[in-house]
């Protein structure tokens, strides 16, 4: 009777290749520019931040990362930010909280505050990416000119081109930006195959990915202890240390607008930033220097020495870069959630491993960030993506296939870490 049925569905039209080949050129312009953008946005922050928290306390005589050069550096950042948000024509764009990796088209008048805010807030050390900011900015410049080059080519198409090709940059590879795309139109009305669909944005992705690859060389390979054959004891670990760090990430979904609720109550941005800038200042106190900035190199750090911190440091560490992220999202940084989750789901997996020696320390850094990252971002392709690639082992991509389903009972159909404009969660 399903075979009888399936004859039976008309079958999808693929589109012509004369409408797909026009898209390769804008795409990969859109795909070059976008991982330019994200190069000098990084290596500009990146100066900053050596001259912040290298050459002042070097020329000051002060510790790098004292506890008194934290609280300096975290605060100014949140005053310059902050002054950034209430004087710079269009505000650095709209409430951080409220916005997510599709970004809305922004008016071009907001771009400079905002790619100004995000260098910044990269520099002085709050634990957020610069994913969501810059995918924002790309759109709008995508947007903006492709609507006027090629006036012809629909509205829609800039933004999908912007995106994925930002995406690309980030992650190093078109993989990540495909992912993200076929979960996004699984829930549109299509017309043409899936391949037609991704094919522009494909393109704008690798093109991204390949100019960053070509310029920066990122890695996102951790090297971590070779994992080998997986075994039950294995599937034990990834499954319950997903779904513990699911849960983990949860409470800080649901603490979300209750902490954004306190600092939009201070009504003012030169109020609420330096707030959140003195509260992340204490937190970097508490967990030390490993807890600040977006946390990819210093993951990098955590993992050179899988042993080096007991199963408390190593949580501890997890549960302040975790509270940094909120609070960090909460008072108006602008900036990601992808790479500080990153961060605390490598932390957690690496307490797990430190708790339970049984427990891999490629099993236990997977299982964590494939945890955190379904409960912050719910993005079911790129958490196991993500979690795949810091590991680089393929045998591994089974055991974080099984460990996705109980850690995506635990998160779906809850509040999501993005706030309406309302102040009320998304579900």
């Amino acid at each position: 009777m399903a075979h009888d049925s399936a004859q039976r569905a008309p079958a999808v039209p693929a589109t012509p290749a004369r409408t797909l080949v026009p898209l390769i050129i804008p795409a990969l312009v859109v795909g070059v520019g976008a991982s330019l953008l994200l190069v000098g946005v990084s290596a500009a922050a990146g100066r900053l931040q050596h001259v912040l928290w290298n050459n002042l306390p070097d020329a000051l005589g002060v510790g790098r990362y004292s506890v008194p050069w934290i609280l300096v550096v975290l605060t100014t950042t949140g005053i310059a930010v902050g002054l950034v948000v209430w004087k710079v024509p269009g505000h650095a764009g709209p409430d951080p909280a409220t916005l997510s990796l599709n970004a809305p088209v922004l008016p071009l008048s907001v771009l400079p505050g905002l790619v100004l805010a995000t260098a910044l807030m990269l520099a002085g050390g709050p634990s957020l990416g610069p994913e969501n900011p810059i995918i924002a900015v790309n759109v709008a410049l995508a947007y903006w000119l492709g609507s006027r080059l090629i006036s012809r080519a629909p509205g829609h198409l800039w933004p999908a081109l912007a995106e994925a090709a930002t995406i690309g940059a980030l992650f190093g590879t078109p993989v990540a930006a495909a992912l993200v795309i076929s979960e996004a139109l699984a829930g549109r009305q299509m017309r043409g195959l899936l391949w037609d669909n991704v094919f522009g944005p494909l393109v704008a992705a690798g093109a991204g990915s390949l100019t960053t690859s070509l310029v920066a060389r990122p890695s996102f390979d951790l090297r971590l202890p070779p994992f080998g054959r997986p075994g039950w004891a294995d599937l034990l670990s990834v499954l319950v240390v997903a779904s513990l760090a699911a849960v983990l990430g949860m409470c800080a979904v649901y603490a979300f607008p209750y902490l954004h609720r306190a600092f939009a109550r201070l009504d003012h941005p030169m109020l609420a930033l330096p707030a959140g800038g003195l509260v992340l200042g204490l937190l970097g106190a508490l967990g030390g220097h490993l807890t600040l900035f977006k946390g990819l190199d210093e993951v990098a750090d955590l993992a050179k020495n899988p042993d080096g911190w007991s199963a408390g440091q190593f949580v501890g560490m997890a549960v302040v870069k975790l509270a940094a992220l909120l609070v960090a999202a909460s008072c108006g940084f602008r900036g990601g959630r992808i790479f500080p989750s990153v961060f605390v789901g490598a932390a957690f997996g690496l307490g797990a491993h430190a708790l339970v020696p049984a427990v891999h320390p490629a099993v236990g850094v997977a299982a964590g960030v494939l945890g955190i990252l379904l409960a912050i971002t719910r993005q079911g392709w790129v958490s196991l993506f993500t979690a795949a690639v810091l590991v680089s082992e393929p045998s591994i991509i089974a055991l974080l296939c099984f460990a996705s389903l109980p850690a995506w009972l635990l998160v779906t159909g809850r509040p999501q870490m993005q706030l309406r404009d309302d102040g009320t969660p998304v579900h």
